[in-house]
């Protein structure tokens, strides 16, 4: 009896030992896991800065690019320049031993690729509101029914143009944009402007475009201008989602025409799509503008003097045109960079302000993709 009694207590023990046993094997592999997570947390964060740092470096070439295209054609910005060939997916250690870096080949697992695209081919919607006074916003009707011409081109309703006009002009009233001053593309800034405070105040006085197509029109007042809450001021295309009327479909059709920059800004007629061409000018349909787009591919032009000439040989009437609406440079520039990084994946969209005159280059905002 004693025997079976010793014989049960020594299974028990046994049981007791192993389950232990389990238990601590359980915990150690628990601890080695989160142990293991932490250690690629932290690799991937590793080389998630990495490849932002690589961005940025990829961003200031590309400024340079910028710079030197205005130094050696400052008044002319058009397709055909450097700035306009995209970067193919490219491995980093092809760019390193061009400039005969000796650690190329620590590149070689990287790869580069991007676009720079002219903000200013496409519609402004910042223009549907104008400042003819610091501090004073206004509805620009010829601007409006340009917008609405777009519209109706892409087949979307062609009355939401006021309605974004309104919402762009409510959104501006608490910005700091509404301090802007009207000033034309040849204009210059006063030699007391010369020292801004800020790169918006910089951006403000030698980015904006005249057009004094100004009403106080009753029918375009905003009704709830008085309202307590204010929207949201409209930085990106994706910003007409809040705007009534509006749905995915149709900001989808929208965007490769049309963009919002942080002050007005003229077309350039060297690089715009004939879409955007025929809702600007006045009396031009889409066919002409198609025309138009086709001749610019033989021969650039050089001034909005060699613009008039070309809308009149396209049989279109300049006299009810604004040359400020128009120009032949570019001030604002979209880069799109993308960097692959062993597994780090960064995608990046860059907005680059050129000045005209000193031909310096700065960074508007920068917004990964999610």
């Amino acid at each position: 009896m004693r025997a079976l009694k010793r014989k049960q207590q020594r299974g028990v023990a046994i049981i007791s030992a192993l389950l232990v046993v389990s238990l601590t094997a359980i915990l150690v592999s628990g601890m080695l896991w989160r142990q293991q997570v932490q250690i690629r947390r932290i690799e991937n964060q590793r080389l998630l800065a990495q490849a932002q740092w690589i961005s940025r470096s990829a961003l200031d070439w590309t400024r340079l690019i910028l710079r030197s295209e205005a130094d050696t054609s400052p008044t002319v910005t058009y397709l055909g320049g450097v700035w306009g060939v995209p970067i193919a997916r490219t491995k980093l250690s092809d760019f390193l031993g061009q400039i005969g870096e000796v650690r190329a080949q620590q590149g070689a697992s990287t790869y580069l690729s991007g676009s720079i695209e002219d903000a200013q081919a496409k519609f402004n919607l910042r223009n549907l509101v104008s400042t003819p006074t610091p501090g004073v916003l206004t509805i620009n009707v010829a601007q409006i029914q340009a917008f609405q011409r777009l519209l109706t081109m892409l087949g979307i309703n062609g009355s939401l143009a006021k309605t974004v006009a309104l919402q762009m002009r409510a959104g501006l009233a608490r910005s700091a944009t509404r301090f802007q001053t009207q000033t034309g593309n040849n204009s210059t800034m006063a030699s007391g402007q010369n020292n801004e405070s800020t790169t918006l105040a910089a951006i403000a006085q030698s980015g904006g475009t005249g057009g004094g197509n100004f009403t106080d029109d009753p029918g375009l007042k905003d009704a709830d201008s008085n309202a307590p809450v204010a929207p949201l001021q409209m930085i990106t295309v994706d910003s007409l989602l809040d705007v009534p009327g509006f749905s995915a479909e149709a900001v989808a059709k929208l965007r490769p025409f049309i963009t919002v920059l942080p002050t007005t800004s003229a077309v350039n007629m060297n690089t715009a799509p004939a879409e955007v061409i025929a809702a600007l000018i006045p009396g031009m349909n889409l066919s002409q503008g198609q025309a138009f787009v086709a001749r610019r591919e033989t021969v650039f032009f050089h001034d909005v003097g060699n613009v008039q000439l070309a809308l009149t040989g396209a049989g279109v009437k300049t006299v009810s045109i604004d040359p400020n609406e128009m120009d032949v440079t570019t001030k604002y520039f979209v880069i799109h960079g993308r960097v692959e990084h062993e597994r780090a994946q960064l995608e990046r969209t860059t907005l680059v302000y050129r000045d005209p005159t000193t031909h310096t280059t700065r960074i508007v905002y920068t917004r990964d993709a999610l």
